[in-house]
């Protein structure tokens, strides 16, 4: 089996960049939209969940949708690119105009000033972040390359994490209106996706075109092939069935932990405000250095060995959380490290065992299908935030809180506890559980490749001389 040259460590760098496009974006969603809807914009809990979910269930229709096209797309840049570079523009206005507070007065006007919005805002970040997710699959075959890919993507998603936070104390240190610090943090990241992508497109652009020399291009995608047809072919992969569950039920988890954590330091642990962000950063750090331990234990057995070793962790972390009692403060920090040793191999593990999924795939099918099969986590990482802070938003209604309050009913600060902890503890290990049946070792990926190998002609069409020089 010709092999391709080994992934240099500049094209794996500039991919990570890349994900900062999205993550630092996501991180700001994550920890402080719930909180800017409801305490800065001034909608209820309810409402406010609303929205979100509101802009997922429309993104059950764009995700598969442009994941099926990418794969069809046809251009002298290839199958991502255009989407990546077209996508981000968009993006960027939309993130400026989610952190402004509209001029309407009305609790329906704000949820449909924000619903509105959301159905562009998450169009445009499906447009760019669905491709550049496949296209970690397009730019190495092999099986520990990959890995690596998918861990410096992992450390700048967590990376983003931080800096989306160290952002935010920074704007909130310096400037006291509310709805000022967030539309700055709107911009700032605006910009910075901008100039991340267009770094990733720069960075990779050769390599994928070496990488599509190397493969067999002469089976086209069938033109014939309806999306829904294709969707159905895609979910009878038992393999990529196991990575959905994992991925679902652990980001889910992970969501409503991230989402809980300002309630959880604030009104139960009765710190103030700089506390949470050090406690996020605890457990933001502790996961972006364990990646390069992960991934250093991965070349000595696998994926899924490597899952099953950290999201326990997590587990006892996220359930010994339930046991801290205000004041406890350096308890709640150790068990943030713990958190962040597990949370390290959920960035990782499924999004480096989907481009083998894609293999065995293109093994049984014939087809290249990275970007159809990206779009259903890319989908569900979304749904998993939609449904953390549309639960989150929802029960805290019902239990009474109260926005900005000295003291919060018990129900409410039992509610904040078990979100916190012990139910996301309970969803990973649902993903313990779809990692252990998960079927593609190393060794079974290495003989899907040698299969894939003996397939293809002895020669391989290169890029246009137009693209090659381009990328040169």
């Amino acid at each position: 089996m010709r092999k391709l040259p080994s992934l240099p460590f500049s094209v794996k760098f500039a991919y990570g960049t890349g994900e900062l496009a999205a993550a630092v974006p996501s991180s700001l969603s994550a920890f402080f939209l719930l909180y800017f809807f409801t305490d800065v914009a001034g909608m209820t809990p309810a409402l406010a969940g609303g929205v979100l979910m509101f802009g997922r269930l429309w993104d059950a229709i764009n995700d598969p949708l442009i994941g099926w096209l990418s794969d069809r797309t046809r251009s002298p840049l290839g199958r991502r690119y255009p989407w990546m570079l077209a996508g981000v523009v968009p993006l960027s206005i939309c993130f400026i105009l989610l952190w402004t507070v509209p001029p309407v007065e009305t609790q329906w006007g704000l949820f449909t000033y924000y619903a509105l919005l959301s159905l562009f805002a998450f169009a445009s970040l499906t447009s760019v972040q669905l491709p550049y997710t496949a296209l970690a699959a397009e730019l190495s075959d092999d099986y520990d390359e990959r890995t690596a890919l998918i861990g410096m993507k992992s450390a700048f998603s967590i990376g983003g994490s931080i800096l989306g936070l160290v952002m935010a104390q920074i704007v909130f240190d310096r400037i006291s209106d509310p709805e000022a610090q967030y539309h700055l943090l709107g911009r700032l990241s605006a910009s910075l996706a901008v100039f991340m992508i267009v770094f990733c497109v720069v960075g990779t652009y050769r390599r994928y075109w070496q990488v599509q020399a190397h493969r067999d291009r002469s089976r086209a995608h069938p033109a014939t092939t309806s999306l829904f047809v294709e969707i159905r072919s895609v979910f009878r992969n038992s393999a990529f069935r196991k990575i959905l569950g994992l991925y679902l039920c652990g980001w889910i988890g992970i969501q409503l932990t991230a989402v809980m954590l300002p309630y959880f330091v604030g009104a139960w642990m009765g710190l103030p405000e700089s506390h949470f962000a050090r406690m996020a950063l605890t457990v933001q750090g502790t996961a972006i250095a364990m990646v390069v331990v992960w991934e250093r234990v991965a070349k000595f057995s696998d994926k899924r060995t490597i899952f099953l070793l950290g999201a326990p962790l997590a587990i006892f972390a996220l359930t010994a959380l339930l046991t801290l009692q205000p004041g406890n403060v350096t308890m709640m920090y150790l068990l943030g490290m713990f958190a962040g040793m597990g949370v390290a191999t959920l960035y990782m593990v499924p999004f480096s065992m989907l481009p083998d999924v894609v293999d065995l795939d293109e093994l049984e099918t014939g087809l290249r299908r990275e970007g159809l099969y990206f779009s259903a986590v890319v989908f569900l990482q979304k749904v998993g935030i939609a449904i953390a802070l549309f639960a989150s938003g929802s029960l805290l209604d019902l239990t009474g809180f109260v926005a900005n309050a000295a003291n919060q009913p018990d129900l409410a600060l039992w509610t904040i506890r078990l979100l916190i902890g012990p139910l996301p503890a309970i969803l990973l290990l649902g993903s313990v559980w779809f990692a252990y049946r998960y079927p593609i070792s190393r060794d079974r990926h290495q003989q899907i490749l040698l299969a894939l190998a003996e397939r293809r002609p002895p020669e391989h069409p290169t890029p246009p001389a137009s693209i090659a020089s381009k990328s040169s």
